[in-house]
């Protein structure tokens, strides 16, 4: 005889009653376990997406971009339409300047509506990055909620830090702080607003996200121009430590590399979704948003990158270094005809570019479907040259005298370093002194 079961549900708020009750029995003064356990049993998992450094707008030595962002931001349409997550977090940036086009800012506020549409009941959370002006996120903020999206562009130091807590029912929290300078941000703003949010969090312990855009010291920050380990993309950097503890998982933006920065796995850069640059183009680097899953307050998040495919990629040729002319021509036309791109070619020279070689290989690209963008000409050192180079720490270069670093660059161009030279360069110091 087959036996019967009766099938029946436990309300979520009895449910979220058990952890205590058994806490007061036990003595037990920490219950987050317990509260992870449960949260399992009554699916209290919180799903987002993870993104940033869209640069809307950007072009490519002349070239617009259009084409691509478009595509790539129909590709994360679909991600949101499969994965239905509960909230899509933009860490900043979306913009490439603070003066977008009424083109660009169209395509913005299109794409958003149709991610809205992908997913009714998902919140969308969208802070200013340095490239952005957080004025202009702020602006339009009153409609944007209608549909569920918080642009986020403002903070200081008079601002009321519970207006950056934004709560998902039943699923977590996020925190979002847009980019400031240092002199407007509030101090120890991390800290304070994990702090707010766990007196908020002490009876359901959902998880509690932080989305932010600034530079962390020590990460992986290739492809930046212009940029120190103290200063990358024209941010200074700040320790791990400025976040406190507390956040399950910290969605950061600024850096165009996707990585991972503390060894429990919270702290993410999703980078770019799409190459900004061919200095971002090479082995291993990833152009992805992340697909983020956590199931309670305390445990460890689960983070799955999802790859963003660039109808139009950045190739260089060759793929890592660089080669002689002839080389890289010959290498350049045999790249395939029918594969929409844009190239930079790497070349080594002795002394000069040979004349003509923009011709040639503007010749050779007009018979392809790709955009010849530059050539990137590097001029080749002796082994002597190269063994005499000097290597500097950070605190060392500081000390260097303005002369001699003008000295020891126009030197390892090969060119150089005249009294003539040495009087422009004293004289420019002068006018910089005086002004």
């Amino acid at each position: 005889m087959r036996q019967r079961y009766t099938q029946f549900s436990v309300s979520p708020s009895i449910l979220m009653f058990i952890p205590k009750y058994f806490a007061f029995l036990l003595g037990f003064t920490k219950i987050n376990s317990i509260f992870a356990t449960i949260s399992v049993l009554n699916n209290i998992r919180m799903k987002i997406l993870h993104t940033s450094d869209w640069h809307l707008g950007h072009t490519l030595y002349n070239f617009s971009r259009e084409e691509e962002h478009a595509d790539m931001l129909r590709q994360m349409t679909r991600i949101v339409e499969e994965e239905k997550p509960d909230a899509f977090v933009i860490s900043g940036d979306v913009y490439d300047t603070m003066q977008p086009s009424a083109s660009v800012q169209t395509m913005l506020a299109n794409a958003l509506v149709d991610i809205h549409r992908a997913n009714h009941d998902m919140k969308i959370v969208c802070i200013a990055g340095n490239h952005d002006s957080g004025s202009r996120h702020t602006i339009y903020r009153t409609p944007w909620k209608a549909l569920g999206v918080e642009m986020v562009g403002n903070i200081s130091r008079d601002s009321r830090l519970e207006d950056y807590i934004f709560k998902v029912e039943g699923k977590g929290y996020i925190v979002a702080v847009p980019f400031a300078a240092d002199r407007f941000m509030p101090e120890d703003v991390f800290v304070r607003l994990q702090e707010m949010v766990a007196e908020m969090n002490k009876e359901e312990q959902l998880p509690v996200f932080l989305s932010a855009h600034l530079a962390v010291a020590r990460c992986d920050y290739r492809g930046h121009d212009m940029s120190t380990d103290e200063n990358i993309g024209g941010l200074g950097c700040q320790e791990l430590n400025v976040f406190g503890e507390g956040y399950d998982y910290i969605a950061l933006g600024h850096i165009h590399k996707y990585q991972k920065l503390d060894s429990d796995g919270r702290i993410y850069y999703c980078g770019t979704p799409i190459a900004m640059s061919f200095d971002e183009v090479y082995r291993g680097n990833r152009h992805c948003v992340m697909l983020v899953e956590c199931e309670a307050h305390g445990a460890i998040p689960q983070v799955t990158p999802l790859e963003i495919n660039n109808p139009r990629p950045l190739v260089n040729i060759p793929q890592e270094g660089f080669a002689e002319w002839e080389e890289v021509k010959r290498e350049f036309a045999n790249y395939p005809d029918n594969i929409p791109s844009y190239i930079r070619l790497n070349v080594e020279v002795e002394n000069y570019l040979t004349s003509g070689a923009n011709d040639e290989a503007s010749m050779i690209a007009s018979e392809k479907d790709c955009r010849f963008c530059i050539i990137n000409a590097k001029r080749k050192e002796s082994a002597q040259k190269e063994k005499e180079r000097q290597v500097f720490t950070t605190s060392e270069f500081k000390q260097l005298d303005t002369t001699d670093v003008a000295r020891m660059w126009i030197e390892s161009k090969g060119d150089t370093f005249d009294d003539e030279m040495k009087e422009i360069i004293e004289e420019v110091k002068r006018e910089i002194v005086g002004s």
